[in-house]
């Protein structure tokens, strides 16, 4: 697969993981990248109320997709860790909108899932 292609997905990775979805008690409601703006204006500020694995482990999995962008060519092994970090959250996700049967988290989970898997499946030996 070409490098340029290869690419794209990484972008199309990058952009479908932050357009998870959650839901929690009280009617309260957010994006992936609401949470993650939330996230990133604490850390500075108050970093031991932001810092854990399913909200760190993401966010770097994001820099290191990020950062393979930028490498010529594309760093395959960079981008198979930073898919796997992302994909510690959005699975979850994905498992708990099955669970509950709430088709707006498995809806905005599935294009990462999908994204990834043509990913893994393109690049395979």
């Amino acid at each position: 697969m070409t490098n340029s292609k290869n690419k794209l997905l990484v972008v199309l990775i990058i952009m479908s993981s932050l357009i998870g979805y959650l839901e929690w008690g009280g009617g309260n409601s957010a994006f992936l990248f609401e949470m993650e703006k939330d996230v990133l204006s604490k850390l500075f500020a108050f970093p031991n109320s932001v810092i854990h694995p399913l909200t760190i482990f993401p966010m770097l999995g994001q820099v290191m997709l990020l950062v393979s962008l930028f490498k010529d060519p594309l760093n395959k092994k960079l981008v198979y860790w930073g898919i796997g970090l992302i994909a510690i959250l959005l699975v979850l996700i994905l498992f708990i909108g099955i669970i509950e049967l709430n088709w707006k988290i498995i809806i905005c989970s599935l294009p990462f899932v999908i994204v990834a898997g043509l990913f893994y499946y393109l690049n395979r030996k």
